[in-house]
């Protein structure tokens, strides 16, 4: 909720920058507007006129979309061989979203500079989205898989937080956007029934192959659950046109070094234990393209995005069972995630 309130807070400064009057002045002469302050029952077609001689308007837009990849949780070896100790995999096939865009800027973008402003929330329908699955590589001696398990994966939140600030600069038939934006987005998985197989040891950290009679055991109920916070700051771009008129196309890119996550793993089957990963650094790109109609006051938008964030690194504690210490596990965490995102917006003009 601390998170969710600090990007409420910047929106609402992105969004009184672009209310600045330096921004929106009328170009309406001063003697019409006097006349319609005194003449109070000036005709709507008078007040649509006026309407359309702003220079700047603001956009509310209701969505819906989805999103299908993956989240992954990463622990880096210190003493084992293989190139990771172990990868958790929780998919997100798919997760169904609804939301709500904020938009302000230059009406007609084609006229001059211009500075836009622009804020979107997510929130995820919660439900089944695929499996989950842990694979561990333990071993001392050589990077052969020790152990694998697989349940049900359920996403139980999503949320997403995307703001922007930049300015519209005209070009001769097309127009580009440089941006600054930020982003939160929140994942809670929960991972239920389904099997594990551990392949059977020597002690010291060395093991038989796992298809070599491995323990294998099946579970009922929920016995993991995993969160992941990302924080991402970017610059970007976007290039558009609307030539095609009434249609607008847009298309536009943004990456950056960037990211910071923090994760929870809890592990709810003995022994019980909860790891905290805190990792950063990771690459963060997002193309996406964007096709709108525009009828009066009202336009329909189609978007397709990819995100896709590179595994990160830093630091992890682990506490086991209750107790309220934890220990220090130096760059042994990791993350990443990628999915693609589709959605559909239908725009209203103020």
């Amino acid at each position: 909720m601390k998170h969710l309130l600090i990007f409420v807070f910047f929106v609402i400064i992105l969004l009184f920058s672009a209310n600045n009057r330096i921004y929106c002045t009328d170009d309406v002469p001063e003697a019409e507007a006097q006349e319609t302050k005194t003449h109070g029952s000036a005709t709507q077609e008078a007040a649509a006129k006026k309407h359309n001689t702003r220079k700047y308007e603001y956009i509310i837009a209701p969505f819906f979309g989805v999103i299908h990849g993956q989240s992954t949780e990463l622990v880096y070896p210190v003493i084992t061989k293989g190139e990771l100790l172990s990868e958790l995999i929780w998919d997100i096939k798919p997760v169904f979203y609804l939301g709500l865009k904020f938009d302000a800027g230059r009406r007609n973008i084609m006229e001059g500079l211009g500075v836009f402003a622009s804020a979107a929330v997510k929130i995820g329908i919660p439900g089944d989205s695929g499996i989950m699955e842990d694979r561990d590589w333990q071993s001392v001696i050589d990077n052969a898989l020790t152990n694998f398990s697989s349940h049900t994966n359920k996403t139980n939140e999503f949320f997403n937080v995307d703001v922007l600030i930049g300015m519209s600069i005209p070009l001769k038939y097309l127009y580009i956007t440089p941006y600054i934006s930020g982003s939160w987005m929140r994942f809670s998985f929960a991972g239920r029934d389904g099997y594990k197989k551990y392949a059977r040891g020597f002690g010291n950290n060395i093991y038989y192959p796992i298809d070599d009679d491995p323990d294998v055991d099946y579970f009922s109920g929920e016995v993991i659950k995993y969160k992941q916070d990302w924080f991402l700051l970017a610059p970007g771009f976007i290039i558009g046109t609307n030539i095609l008129s009434p249609f607008t196309f847009e298309l536009s890119f943004q990456i950056s070094p960037l990211t910071y996550c923090e994760s929870i793993d809890y592990h709810l089957l003995f022994p019980k234990r909860t790891f905290y990963d805190y990792s950063s650094f990771g690459l963060f790109l997002e193309p996406k393209a964007a096709v709108s109609f525009k009828k009066d006051m009202f336009d329909f938008t189609f978007e397709f995005a990819y995100r896709y964030i590179g595994k990160t690194r830093g630091d992890s504690y682990i506490k086991w069972g209750d107790s309220k210490s934890a220990s220090l596990l130096i760059e042994e965490a990791g993350a990443k995630l990628s999915f693609i995102d589709i959605r559909f917006l239908a725009r209203i003009y103020l």
